[in-house]
């Protein structure tokens, strides 16, 4: 049975859509496929780790003929980028085989029974759904996704909290030793309250698929899952199941200490001062003083950097130590011209902030130099 006949371009799409989830080495085989689904007017791919399920179709002549076939993603994906540019292809789901034809060419590819495709649970009844700009959701998850740890013991920090209270939505991500909160008027203030933890992965899975459009992303939020539809992709995933920490408390108040920086004087700064760092401890000092902030740092070689910024401030003298890795990521993923800097002493965390904006916070502990 031939299941579609088409440009490479518009098969390509979909494909590239699903296939960013699955890892290159599976104990299971069949996680290393993606289904294919031929329906009445649309051809669908499904891929999944069992965590994350993602589908994308693209429309189809009507048929009534219907048949699902899984066959090894990598492979596909690799013919058909292979391919010359404008080749027709056409898929023929054959038994145990799928044939790849474009013109003399052809290609044999093994398959796997599709009932052997783990499929995602059905969601846990009641839900808070919503719809924003997927430019929008996408900004948020930039905005934090790099303050989240990376396979921490506490596995509830793994990922990003996401959360709908009174029309706005937040997010949260933290380590522990930074962290950062973005958030937006985005509903009606009765929507309804949810929390949810997303894991790592589908965060940046969503954060590479969302366009920068104002194309609609609809969320809908149950006790056991988050579903994300845009365009003709539908992203399911299972949620970390944990309690994360209160971020409100670890947000400082009232620091007496207040710059307005520009970002990327200090980010060039930071950048070249970066590289005579020690590699392991990535340390940088700030030296505060009257209309200047100095920026060093040193390595075991003996070596030595030093940066100095003009800036407005008539307060008492600070010396503080951070990780510049830290100071870099937030400001490379912010747009703005200026960033704001509070600070107390030298044992306490500096909170990043926007001018005249309160939707963004980014806290950062001090490190001993």
């Amino acid at each position: 049975m031939t299941l579609i006949t088409i440009p490479r371009e518009i098969l390509l799409k979909p494909l590239q859509a699903v296939s960013g989830i699955i890892e290159r080495r599976h104990t299971l085989a069949i996680l290393s496929n993606v289904l294919i689904a031929r329906e009445a007017a649309a051809l669908r791919f499904l891929a999944t780790d069992v965590e994350i399920e993602i589908s994308a179709s693209i429309t189809a002549e009507p048929t009534s003929d219907e048949r699902t076939v899984t066959v090894g993603a990598r492979k596909l994906l690799d013919i058909l980028r292979a391919l010359p540019d404008k080749a027709e292809i056409s898929l023929v789901a054959q038994e145990k085989r799928l044939i790849v034809k474009s013109g003399k060419s052809r290609y044999t590819l093994q398959t796997l029974p599709t009932e052997d495709f783990p499929r995602m649970a059905a969601p846990e009844s009641g839900s808070v759904s919503l719809s924003i700009p997927q430019a929008l959701l996408k900004s948020l998850f930039l905005q934090v996704a790099y303050a989240m740890a990376q396979q921490d013991i506490r596995y509830y920090l793994n990922g990003l909290l996401l959360m709908v209270d009174n029309g706005v939505l937040r997010v949260v991500a933290t380590d522990g030793h930074r962290l950062a909160l973005a958030e937006r008027e985005v509903a009606p203030k009765d929507i309804g309250k949810q929390e949810v933890i997303l894991p790592r992965k589908t965060v940046l899975e969503l954060a590479r698929l969302l366009d920068d459009s104002d194309d609609p992303v609809a969320i809908e939020l149950t006790g056991n899952q988050a579903r994300f539809s845009f365009g003709s992709t539908v992203l399911v995933s299972k949620l970390i199941d944990g309690k994360f920490p209160d971020y409100n408390r670890v947000i400082p108040k009232n620091h007496p200490k207040n710059l307005v920086l520009n970002r990327l004087l200090l980010l060039h700064a930071l950048q070249r001062a970066a590289i005579l760092t020690n590699d392991k401890f990535r340390g940088v000092r700030w030296i505060l003083g009257e209309n200047t902030l100095r920026i060093s740092s040193n390595n075991t070689e003996q070596e030595e950097a030093q940066e100095e910024l003009d800036i407005a401030y008539t307060g008492e003298a600070l010396d503080i130590g951070f990780n510049v890795s830290y100071l870099l990521d937030v400001l490379n993923n912010l747009e703005t011209d200026e960033v704001e800097c509070a600070l107390g002493d030298g044992n306490s965390s500096a909170l990043f902030t926007l001018k005249d904006r309160a939707d963004f916070k980014y806290v950062v502990m001090p490190m001993r130099i």
